[in-house]
Formats: C-alpha cells, structure tokens, sequence
C-alpha cells in the first residue's frame, strides 16, 4: 500500500507487537508500520473497530501505540529509534497503564 519514494538512508531496526521491522532514519513510528504493511495501530474502546493514521500530522489519535511501555503515544509524531517497541493497542487500556 505504501512505497518509499527513496530508498537510501541508515536503517534502524525496531519491533512493533514483538515482531521486528525496518525504517529509515527520520521516519515516524506512523510511517514506519504503514511501510511495513501494518494497517491497524488500534482498536477503539467500545465496539474494538480498527483504527490506522487517518491526518498523519497529530491531529485525529487514530494513530495512538503503546512506545516503550508508554500508552496513548501518536505514532505520526514520534521518530523512529533504535530498538524501540511498539505494541498495538487493543480495546480500553486498564488503569495504572
């Protein structure tokens, strides 16, 4: 669905749900899972619809992960680093978290 239009840059290896992928130095989380074919970021809290970026520019949250244990995070706003772990979020998040 979504092509590089360059493909030269340093690559950073990050996971997303434990399953590792590739980005290029300067992606956002957001663009780094659309690249690599991820199309659900989250699932709403009452009826657990699918939800991917819609505005890619911090404006909508249907973009919103868990980075690094911290929830509620817009993937379309954070850059990509080293190692990171990103995980899905599915439904109500449990108070404390």
């Amino acid at each position: 669905m979504f092509k590089r239009l360059d493909d030269s840059g340093e690559t950073i290896s990050l996971a997303v749900d434990g399953k590792p992928i590739q980005a290029r130095a300067g992606d956002t989380v957001a663009s780094a899972m659309l690249t690599a074919g991820i199309d659900r970021f989250r699932t709403t809290p009452v009826t657990e619809s699918p939800r991917a970026p819609y505005c890619l520019m911090g404006v909508c949250f249907d973009c919103l992960v868990t980075i690094d244990g911290v929830g509620s995070r817009q993937a379309c706003l954070v850059p990509v680093r080293e190692g990171m772990a990103v995980e899905t979020q599915l439904g109500k998040r449990e108070a404390g978290r």
